[in-house]
């Protein structure tokens, strides 16, 4: 992809992510977004968060403010997509509104112009069934939020050109992302398949009693999740025994098998139990502004990947 014309349609919590993604990744980003409000809000968050970037050491000033000037605020959707290569829409998890948004957008841009969805739940051949253009249309489903943590779930629709893939992922690798491909469609996806098996069985072990929302973050932040920040579950069997994950899970496969058939069962998350968590995730806190949360978790995360990157 040569042009480097983005348009992120959508600007809440992930769309505004993206909008920094593709501006810190040299790219001309258009935003757009139905309420003008929310458009504007999305800009001002834009300019704090690139001004944290500068005063943590993730940027320069320059860099900042050159990223800035990258985005734009558009007034209508068609304005938004004409000429970008790459569209990134972030709009509310509803079907037929995404259906709809995909409908127009696929009226408005060129043949080559890839089309992408934030959808953490939804199939893409669903949102673009019965699109002229529906072979280009992807998921590209990231985590919140994209500009600090950089794996995105990629599904494209049956028969997608391979080309067309390889180059919607480049393109993603390029402003600074982790593609991972996404064989077929599964609820969920990978990540979130996951994270929900861990807070299932987080839920489950505080309702019954074996231990507090404090004791069950204390045990992924500065235990499993330390490991799971340099490999994955398979990296970290590998390198439990010797002579690597054969060694490991032959050794240790029935102790797995008595505890999954031992994992808690799915909760009801009725008011009752969400209450008794956010008690405990109060207490945890300390009642800290959610604003300061936030910047401490995206300025560890953000360490954390630098160190990565040095070896």
């Amino acid at each position: 992809m040569a042009n480097t014309t983005t348009a992120v349609i959508g600007t809440g919590v992930i769309g505004r992510s993206w909008a920094l993604v593709f501006a810190r990744g040299g790219c001309l980003t258009r935003i757009y977004d139905a309420s003008a409000a929310q458009a504007a809000r999305a800009r001002e968050w834009l300019a704090k968060t690139l001004a944290l970037a500068v005063s943590d050491g993730f940027m320069t000033n320059e860099q900042a403010v050159s990223a800035e000037q990258r985005v734009s605020i558009c007034p209508d959707l068609e304005s938004a997509v004409r000429g970008a290569a790459y569209v990134q829409e972030s709009g509310p998890e509803n079907l037929e509104q995404k259906r709809n948004i995909f409908a127009e957008l696929d009226r408005l841009v060129g043949p080559q112009t890839i089309l992408a969805t934030s959808t953490s739940t939804l199939d893409i051949q669903e949102i673009a069934r019965g699109l002229a253009g529906g072979r280009r249309c992807f998921v590209a489903h990231p985590f919140n939020p994209p500009h600090v943590v950089p794996a995105v779930e990629v599904l494209p629709t049956h028969g997608a050109p391979a080309e067309l893939i390889n180059s919607a992922c480049e393109f993603l690798r390029r402003v600074g992302q982790s593609p991972v491909l996404v064989k077929r469609y599964a609820v969920g996806f990978i990540g979130n398949r996951i994270q929900a098996a861990l807070v299932r069985e987080a839920i489950h072990i505080v309702e019954s009693g074996v231990a507090d929302v404090d004791s069950v973050d204390t045990m992924v932040r500065d235990g499993l999740g330390l490991r799971w920040a340099i490999m994955g579950p398979f990296g970290v069997a590998n390198t439990n025994a010797d002579e690597g994950i054969r060694q490991y899970y032959g050794r240790y496969g029935h102790a797995y098998l008595a505890l999954m058939n031992d994992l808690g069962p799915t909760p009801k998350f009725d008011q009752q139990m969400i209450e008794s968590v956010a008690r405990g995730v109060d207490e945890m806190t300390g009642m800290e502004p959610m604003a300061d949360q936030l910047h401490r978790r995206d300025r560890l995360i953000l360490r954390i990947r630098q160190l990565k990157r040095q070896g």
